[in-house]
């Protein structure tokens, strides 16, 4: 990058250009941005989480190009089309609470919270339009806007095999779980990216490293956040670990099952079919899974995918150090299995 910039600044730049799509456009429409505003977190009421996935964006485009101004549409694209998947996945999930705030649907009523949705999603492609206006060419901004479609269409199939596996009685295969994940978690991280490589170069190669670096990031990140969701401390994430009594089924349940004894088994789906399970019973699960080193088989996977995001991201060429060592502590500081 031609001068040095923060994380921060990188965020502000990216809420700015969202900003200029969610704001006000008349009086009797006024109150469905501001639900926008305040999902997404720019009303000042809360938190408006991480930006993960546009900063990863901008720095890719900023590692090949250099300044990561000319790619601040794509980066407001993606973190639009982002929160319309929470929006709907709040609903669809029952959660009446996201980032110590109440959700859309718990405070406006599950209608309206739909429309505010689809609303944000359609917003994400209106986002794509303003590159022409930076004088990128007509086929690269229809190029990023098939892999938009393309990753909504993945993040909707996704969310389908994730509530179809919580409707079924056992947890679904190892297999079918990574299948999920890519689809409802990779796909949109290794997105995020690949338009950033997109909009800097058209070297296929150099495109397609950027997308695999994505992608495999985009596992790590997920199972870490499995491990967290067990293991994780309260006071470094800032939530308790609750999965258990949530009955999610998130890969270390998913593996454990698979390797359990029919006893062992037959206790811990005795404990997943618990309604509200006591603090003994989910250590009682927590302490099994350890023993089928369900624990350990999720850590070295999400080391793995974290060694071949990083891995990718060498081979890819990258010739901004600053840039590049952004995107690496991005990495770690996100995976921390």
């Amino acid at each position: 990058m031609d001068t040095i910039v923060t994380l921060p600044e990188l965020i502000s730049a990216t809420e700015q250009e969202i900003l200029r799509l969610v704001s006000d456009r008349d009086v009797p429409t006024s109150g469905l941005y501001a639900m926008c505003r305040y999902h997404l977190g720019l009303d000042g009421s809360g938190s408006s989480g991480k930006r993960i996935r546009p900063l990863l964006g901008l720095l890719t485009y900023a590692s090949i190009a250099g300044d990561y101004r000319q790619a601040l549409p794509g980066a407001a694209a993606v973190e639009l089309g982002h929160n319309f998947s929470l929006v709907h996945d709040d609903i669809e999930d029952g959660d009446r609470e996201r980032r110590h705030r109440p959700t859309l649907w718990a405070i406006h009523g599950i209608p309206q919270a739909i429309n505010a949705g689809d609303l944000l999603f359609t917003l994400s492609r209106k986002a794509l339009h303003r590159l022409t206006d930076l004088g990128f060419s007509d086929s690269k901004v229809l190029r990023l806007m098939k892999l938009h479609d393309d990753t909504c269409l993945a993040l909707c199939e996704g969310q389908y095999l994730d509530i179809w596996s919580s409707e079924r009685a056992d947890p679904v295969s190892v297999e079918l779980y990574f299948d999920m994940i890519g689809r409802k978690t990779a796909a949109l991280i290794a997105a995020s990216v690949e338009a950033g490589a997109v909009l800097a170069t058209d070297d296929e190669h150099v495109i397609a490293r950027y997308r695999a670096f994505g992608w495999a990031l985009g596992i790590a990140f997920q199972l870490n956040d499995d491990l967290l969701g067990i293991w994780g401390d309260p006071s470094k994430t800032g939530k308790a670990p609750t999965d258990i009594a949530r009955h999610k089924k998130t890969l270390p349940l998913i593996h454990g099952f698979e390797h359990a004894n029919p006893g062992q088994r037959e206790r811990l789906l005795a404990i997943w079919q618990t309604e509200s399970p006591s603090d003994a019973e989910v250590a009682e699960a927590v302490a099994l899974l350890e023993t089928l080193g369900s624990r350990d088989f999720t850590r070295d996977q999400a080391r793995r995918y974290r060694d071949t995001a990083l891995a990718e991201l060498s081979a890819a060429g990258i010739v901004d150090a600053e840039a590049l060592n952004s995107l690496r502590d991005i990495i770690v500081g996100v995976i921390k299995a």
